[in-house]
């Protein structure tokens, strides 16, 4: 399943504050369910525990995201080696249940993960999305991915079984003097 199922409706920004009631942490052994509990409610698919596993390898790179205290969406990366041996960041899924789309969550959670990338020099973020997502598409294309790719009968056991890879190439800042 792809990063593109929970946050689409991110761009919608309402007032109150989202942000301002929002916390990210990290995902680790002892949270982990709650990671679990999301993705069983916002995903049409059951992760297996190499998902988990993967999620908790990258530290920093996966974030629980609370309001109000409350754990309302997450980001799971994978960090992959490219050919060449190049580090580049899988957005395995991004979600946030959806009473809080719509506060800016998935774009906390989604932005903490570009700066990341750009703090540590890894020029390549990307993830699969269901063709017909046309939400999450938009969501993702305001944030600089773009499609570079469409695989077909990626999927199985949902429809369309088809996807799209969406790809955000990293312009690292030049260094100051």
């Amino acid at each position: 399943m792809g990063a593109g199922e929970g946050d689409a409706a991110a761009s919608k920004e309402k007032g109150g504050g989202g942000v301002d009631r929002t916390s990210l942490d990290g995902v680790r052994d002892k949270n982990v369910m709650q990671l679990k509990k999301l993705n069983t409610a916002l995903f049409p698919v059951r992760y297996n525990d190499k998902y988990y596993q993967d999620t908790i390898a990258s530290k920093e790179f996966s974030k629980l995201a609370y309001y109000s205290d409350i754990c309302v969406g997450a980001i799971a990366c994978r960090l992959e080696k490219k050919e060449g041996g190049a580090v580049c960041v899988y957005i395995m899924t991004l979600g946030v249940l959806a009473p809080y789309r719509g506060l800016g969550i998935g774009s906390k959670l989604l932005n903490h993960v570009i700066d990341l990338c750009e703090k540590q020099s890894i020029p390549e973020i990307y993830l699969h999305v269901q063709t017909n997502n046309d939400d999450a598409i938009a969501f993702y294309k305001k944030f600089g991915f773009e499609i570079t790719k469409t695989i077909e009968k990626y999927y199985k056991n949902i429809t369309p079984p088809d996807c799209y890879v969406l790809t955000k190439f990293i312009v690292q800042a030049a260094t100051k003097k």
